[in-house]
């Protein structure tokens, strides 16, 4: 059995109200008041209190946060993260989803990710939402996360760049690929940019038609209409390993033979950064028998006109072929250990029939090697010993 968590953003979905939800399945509310001490973030208060949407008890999260710097570029939120103790997984999850912001604000406004300016995405609040909901779903030991039809509202809403349609361009662009519905009507803004972008970096995919349920939870959001529950529901349920190993995903390729080495590698971890799920570099030969290289690029459906666009303008190709492809996954999921006194973090896989297998992060072994004195193979023979 795997555990999952499903998303059900009946009326929309955002930071706070994920972060409600996962306290109504069990996250430690002492953590989450702790957040913004772990995080750097200092005199940010956090209040937790139990409220009713539509009749519908919930927990609303708010961050009472002082003066603050006005927006943030990617670079500081970056190091917001790398200098957290969070684990790799919840580190990398968050990146992508601050990057993923970034680079669609710079497209949107016509600047580069390095020059853009993240207002609400940038604010405190926002990150709190952000690397918070990510590290939650991991203290709750979810393997993986899923989507059910997102509600985006309907309406106009005041943001830093003016008065915006619902969804604004930003929200929009993160959830290319979803399955969504507009309204209800009068609704308001009811999926932000931040949720959107957890909806991104945490989701494989539509609800599972299947699962075993086992607890629910509510978060509220802070309007409260008439005759509706503004609040996100998360299930959390288990799934058989069998239905969870194959997935519809798409496959990029591309041929090269005019670009140096070290400029591929650039244009693989680009994709990589945006969201490819594998990005694979082969040795080829193209016309007249030249050498030459393929990039293949791994990705989910939602991505996969955003990543095709990368290709063409950071690599020197003039075509790029998409195929959609089925992938067999084994079901993943990452736990912490203790070893001669410092956490390792572990990627586990289930593996068919029964039975696991287990890796160790390698920036956590090295680490762990240079702190107590010891030889990554002690420190890898000790975790062996614990799995």
């Amino acid at each position: 059995m795997t555990k999952i968590a499903i998303l059900d953003p009946f009326s929309g979905i955002s930071g706070d109200m994920t972060l409600g939800a996962l306290l109504d399945l069990g996250l430690d509310p002492e953590w989450l008041k702790a957040l913004p001490t772990v995080l750097g973030l200092e005199n940010i208060g956090v209040r937790i209190e139990r409220v009713k949407r539509g009749e519908i008890a919930s927990w609303k999260v708010d961050f009472d946060v002082p003066p603050q710097p006005h927006g943030r570029h990617l670079k500081a939120l970056k190091a917001i993260v790398e200098q957290s103790p969070a684990p790799d997984s919840v580190k990398a999850k968050a990146n992508a989803a601050f990057e993923a912001i970034a680079t669609i604000e710079a497209e949107i406004h016509g600047t580069t990710v390095e020059k853009v300016h993240l207002h609400e995405v940038g604010a405190v609040d926002a990150i709190l939402d952000i690397i918070g909901s990510i590290w939650g779903f991991h203290q709750l030991g979810v393997a993986r996360v899923y989507c059910g039809v997102v509600s985006l509202g309907d309406g106009f809403v005041d943001a830093a760049h003016g008065r915006l349609a619902v969804p604004v361009p930003a929200t929009l662009r993160l959830i290319e690929g979803l399955a969504v519905r507009s309204g209800p009507e009068n609704s308001g803004e009811l999926t932000t940019p931040t949720g959107a972008a957890l909806i991104k970096v945490l989701s494989s995919g539509p609800t599972p038609l299947a699962y075993r349920p086992l607890r629910s939870g509510y978060g509220a959001g802070t309007k409260d209409p008439a005759g509706r529950s503004n609040t996100l529901r998360i299930i959390i349920a288990e799934i058989d390993d069998v239905s969870t190993e194959s997935e519809s995903l798409d496959l990029l390729a591309a041929d090269i033979d005019d670009m140096a080495g070290e400029y591929l590698a650039a244009v693989a971890e680009s994709l990589r950064e945006a969201g490819g799920l594998d990005v694979t570099i082969l040795q080829t030969l193209m016309k007249k028998g030249r050498p030459g290289t393929r990039i293949e690029v791994l990705c989910r459906p939602g991505d996969a006109s955003r990543l095709e666009e990368l290709l063409l303008c950071e690599s020197s190709t003039i075509g790029v072929r998409r195929h959609s492809v089925t992938r067999r996954a084994l079901p993943r999921a990452s736990r912490a250990i203790e070893v001669f006194g410092h956490e390792i973090s572990l990627k586990t896989v289930a593996l068919p029939g029964g039975g696991e297998r287990a890796k160790a992060e390698f920036e956590d072994v090295r680490r762990v090697a240079s702190a107590t004195g010891r030889t990554t193979a002690d420190v890898l023979e000790a975790i062996a010993k614990r799995t």
